[in-house]
């Protein structure tokens, strides 16, 4: 495939039935994976991280896998990972594939995964957070080398949870300070306009004394973060952090203009965002 610079893609991975978590994946999970059903049949496993860093592998089995945590990426994430499924799919059983240079031309994502998944049975999306990197072993379960680096890499995983009852919220630690990062699914812009409604109005904090630190603004949309109060688990955020769904729907749901207190908020939301990669 002849190398080009694509234009960049603000949104690659919209019309994707697992955007958000695939987004989550590629920015804030240690560790995780999801299966989407193929347009030509068949299924492909995401990964967060293969082996060696590896963009692309193809089980033992069969299965293609792909890699969304690369240590790079072209303006569009979605030729990449699109390549990279295609040079999965053509590899050897077992064997690490071989994708072409970041940037090539090729298939975006959305052109080889099925377009209307089933809700049901193996081809219907799902996704699964882990705890460690054992799923390297399925790639080759005869590969005593792989199941040591598993071992090793799982060692440093930082400590994430799902918050119970709710879509890709996750409690996360570093050190001594518990975080919430939340993979909301939903447009930058559009998310910011709300947040900064409930901002203005001093209920962006999804539990009492949490600190809305900001945001990553990744691949077209943006992942809130707070900084949680000592000792809160991952349990104690269901019920409050589901009623400060409740809240953010309503101001999602407002598309008055901001009036300058809003505006003002938004400023302050921007300017707490970090754009990553």
């Amino acid at each position: 495939m002849a190398k080009h610079q694509p234009a960049f893609v603000a949104r690659p991975l919209a019309d994707l039935t697992l955007e958000a978590d695939l987004v989550a994946m590629r920015e804030i999970l240690p560790a995780a994976r999801a299966v989407a059903g193929l347009s030509g049949g068949g299924i492909v496993q995401f990964v967060t991280l293969l082996p060696e860093l590896a963009r692309a592998w193809r089980k033992t089995d069969g299965l293609p896998v792909v890699a969304l945590q690369p240590p790079q990426g072209s303006d569009d994430v979605s030729r990449d990972l699109g390549n990279a499924l295609t040079a999965a799919m053509r590899a050897a059983p077992g064997q690490m594939a071989s994708p072409p240079p970041l940037g090539a031309d090729g298939p975006r994502l959305q052109d080889l995964l099925t377009p209307n998944p089933p809700t049901t049975g193996p081809e219907a999306p799902s996704f699964e957070l882990l705890d460690s990197f054992d799923y390297w072993t399925e790639l080759d379960p005869e590969d005593e080398p792989l199941a040591e680096a598993a071992k090793n890499a799982s060692a440093d995983l930082v400590p994430t949870l799902a918050v119970p009852g709710l879509e890709r919220a996750y409690w996360t630690k570093f050190g001594e300070r518990e975080y919430l990062r939340w993979s909301l699914g939903v447009e930058e812009e559009a998310l910011l306009d709300a947040l900064a409604r409930l901002q203005a109005e001093r209920q962006a904090g999804v539990i009492p004394g949490a600190k809305y630190l900001g945001a990553f603004r990744a691949l077209g949309l943006v992942i809130p973060v707070w900084d949680l109060p000592a000792g809160t688990g991952a349990e104690d955020l269901s019920e409050p952090a589901a009623a400060f769904r409740d809240k953010l729907e309503t101001a999602l749901a407002d598309t008055s203009p901001l009036d300058a207190n809003q505006r003002r908020a938004r400023h302050g939301l921007v300017a707490r965002s970090l754009t990553l990669r």
